[in-house]
C-alpha cells in the first residue's frame, strides 16, 4: 500500500473512532498555504484539529513520533487560518494527534489518541 493509500486509510479509521466518540467532523484534508489539517471537528464546545499519522511497522517508531515541533507549528498556524476563515465556530482550540499502526490486510494493530498535544 502505497504512502497516500494508508493515510487516507488511516483517516477513515481516526475519523470512525472520533464520530463513535461524540466528535462531530466538520472538515477534512483542509489545505492552506502554511499546511494540511486532516481532521476538524467538534467535541462538546471545544473546536479540535487532528493530526492523523498511519504507518505500517514501526522501524521509524511509533506513528505520533512522526508529528514533530515543526509539524505542530505547521497544525496551528492552519488551525488559526481556519479559525479565521470560520468565525462562528467555537473559540476554544485544541489540537489532537492520533497514531495509527496497521497490520498488513489494512486491519489495526495499535491506536494511540492524544489529546491536546500543545497545552
Amino acid at each position: 500500500m502505497n504512502n497516500q493509500l494508508l493515510g487516507k486509510r488511516g483517516e477513515e479509521l481516526a475519523a470512525e473512532y472520533l464520530v463513535g466518540h461524540g466528535f462531530r467532523i466538520i472538515d477534512r484534508n483542509f489545505k492552506a498555504r502554511y499546511g494540511e489539517l486532516d481532521i476538524i471537528a467538534i467535541q462538546g464546545t471545544v473546536l479540535v484539529f487532528i493530526e492523523v499519522k498511519t504507518r505500517v511497522g514501526r522501524e521509524f517508531g511509533l506513528p505520533e513520533e512522526a508529528v514533530t515541533p515543526r509539524k505542530l507549528a505547521e497544525v496551528l498556524k492552519t488551525a488559526q487560518y481556519y479559525k479565521l476563515l470560520h468565525p462562528n465556530l467555537p473559540e476554544s482550540l485544541r489540537i489532537d494527534v492520533i497514531g495509527i499502526e496497521l497490520f498488513s490486510d489494512e486491519t489495526i494493530k495499535y491506536f494511540n489518541h492524544i489529546r491536546n498535544v500543545t497545552g
